[in-house]
């Protein structure tokens, strides 16, 4: 039996976390080259340290007509303009430090053309579909603890950090450096949030605060993100437990792309399958998939047909159609997951990477606004961003009741 009374936790960190920073480096590179050609190859993997980025990979880009010479060129062309983009990414996240500047730091671009090996098991012809980029397993989850269908505990978590960061980008709290984690502790009642138990907070800080005064700053801002009732008298703070934070992001600890890859799904609250996300073109079978999941389970959560569901789906590299559909609803579905297994992949096509990737829009340069604070429980942009968080199949998930 699931238990129904229980702690809980799940962290978040801010988008000037080292990894995250190396994070929204790739996925800026992969709008970059899908802005150029939709169909673009991206795999491109990100570290920085301090002064330093370094990219690496393979990418491809192509133009209907083009001789293979074209294309190469094309290609070359695209990783020719990267760096700009790059430094702009650093920019926008707030990095001016000694230690890690937007315009000062050592740029590295080590990027080269996709295996040909790959390109052959996976590129469509006339005699079969586009296959898998990748073999693996993908989960999607939804949950109806929070008005964004996500786990209470990291969409908590990821709200604090984003009101963090909208008070240091406006100015009203300028004594904020970029890098900041979080952590939410709930109490579960009857399944259900009751209470935060313990909140965490450290981030970073200009020199000469105290942590008395970072925690000036933070504690009201927690306060206004967090539904009132689950913060008591009981609730345990720790903000910036250790002191001192003013060495942070990629001059305090180094970061890689794909690192933090509970963070960008459901915090631990479901499973995540075997791939990052970020860096990775929608051929990539770890993203795309991984959000035609969270889609689906999110629309099963939406019409109603059950509290909280997970999905799997499985893919081999080269193959078109997933090798297998799973379905749980943690003993509070209304249907079948029989039913769910058959009938979900129908109403995306199939659950073949074309499909997913047609049915979702997912050949856009849509992927640096994911890198931080989650690829899930987002607001669905008019320019395609998280189309995945749409509800638009609950109506006909709800006529199969």
């Amino acid at each position: 039996m699931a238990r129904s009374s229980f702690l809980f936790t799940s962290e978040s960190v801010s988008e000037g976390h080292p990894d995250k920073v190396a994070d929204r480096i790739s996925d800026t590179v992969v709008d970059a080259f899908l802005a150029q050609d939709p169909e673009a190859r991206v795999a491109c993997e990100t570290l920085v340290t301090t002064n330093r980025i370094i990219l690496a990979g393979e990418v491809r880009a192509t133009k209907p007509g083009n001789t293979k010479e074209e294309n190469e060129a094309f290609t070359q062309a695209i990783i020719d303009s990267l760096e700009p983009l790059v430094r702009a990414a650093v920019k926008d996240i707030g990095y001016e430090q000694d230690g890690f500047h937007w315009a000062k730091a050592n740029y590295e671009c080590w990027l080269h053309a996709q295996s040909a090996d790959i390109a052959v098991g996976v590129d469509a012809t006339n005699e079969k579909d586009e296959g898998a980029g990748d073999q693996g397993i993908m989960f999607g989850y939804a949950s109806n603890e929070t008005p964004e269908l996500m786990p209470a505990t990291l969409q908590y978590s990821h709200n604090i950090l984003k009101a963090l960061a909208e008070a240091r980008h406006s100015g009203r709290e300028p004594n904020l450096e970029p890098d900041a984690k979080s952590q939410v502790t709930l109490r579960y009642e009857n399944g259900k949030p009751v209470a935060a138990t313990a909140i965490v907070v450290s981030t970073q800080h200009k020199p000469g605060l105290t942590q008395a005064d970072v925690a000036a700053i933070v504690k009201p801002i927690v306060q206004s993100v967090l539904p009132a009732a689950l913060i008591t008298d009981q609730t345990v703070w720790h903000i910036n437990p250790t002191g001192v934070f003013e060495i942070g992001g990629p001059d305090g600890d180094s970061g890689l792309t794909g690192r933090k890859i509970i963070v960008d799904t459901y915090g631990g609250a479901a499973p995540h399958g075997g791939g990052a996300f970020s860096g990775k073109d929608p051929t990539k079978v770890d993203r795309s998939a991984a959000y035609a999941c969270r889609y689906l389970a999110k629309n099963v959560v939406a019409a109603g047909l059950a509290e909280r569901c997970t999905i799997q789906l499985s893919y081999a590299i080269g193959v078109a159609e997933p090798l297998s559909v799973h379905v749980d609803l943690h003993r509070t579905g209304k249907i079948d997951e029989h039913v769910l297994e058959a009938e979900l992949p129908k109403l995306i096509g199939g659950a073949s990477p074309r499909a997913i990737r047609q049915h979702l829009g997912l050949n856009r340069p849509i992927y640096a606004r994911t890198a931080a604070y989650g690829h899930f429980g987002r607001e669905p942009d008019a320019d395609g961003g998280f189309g995945w968080e749409k509800t638009d199949l609950a109506e006909k998930l709800q006529a199969l009741l």
